[in-house]
């Protein structure tokens, strides 16, 4: 996973996914999981592999915000933007950590430590705010804790 564009081994990756049914979720996952985002190209790879356009391809890849269009940061921050997790704080509390990194959703600081994005409930809805830090849950944040996770994580 070191974001580097290889179209070989995306079509590898397209040609080994392409017959389980409904492929280009398991293909986009399978992308993404490889290379750290869904690169561009890709999309019309998986276009002519599944019979479709690429207008269809970009679709599912704009829709979901689970997909990346660039290599992220060395580490991931997905914070939760569900009701009740917003209902709690999160939404104020994001924006703040946001605007001291100087970023926006789905942005990367300036030396590619950390990047910011939304995520649509974790299932921690009874411990929120929560949010993912390189995958591992963080619950009950404030702003203390939520900047806390962020720094240590911009310093490895």
């Amino acid at each position: 996973m070191d974001g580097h564009w290889d179209a070989a081994l995306a079509r590898e990756i397209i040609a080994a996914n392409a017959g389980l049914e409904g492929a280009m979720l398991p293909i986009l996952h399978a992308l993404q999981e490889e290379f750290s985002y869904v690169p561009k190209q890709s999309e019309a790879m998986i276009a002519d592999a599944l019979n479709l356009s690429r207008a269809e391809v970009h679709g599912v890849v704009s829709f979901y915000h689970d997909f990346r269009r660039a290599v992220p940061g060395r580490h991931v921050l997905q914070v939760c933007r569900a009701e009740a997790c917003q209902s709690v704080g999160a939404a104020a509390m994001a924006d703040r950590l946001l605007g001291r990194l100087g970023i926006a959703w789905g942005g990367t600081t300036g030396d590619g430590s950390l990047t910011v994005e939304p995520t649509f409930c974790l299932g921690l809805c009874a411990c929120g705010p929560a949010a993912l830090l390189d995958g591992e849950p963080l619950a009950r944040l404030d702003d203390a804790k939520l900047l806390e996770a962020s720094e240590e994580a911009r310093r490895t």
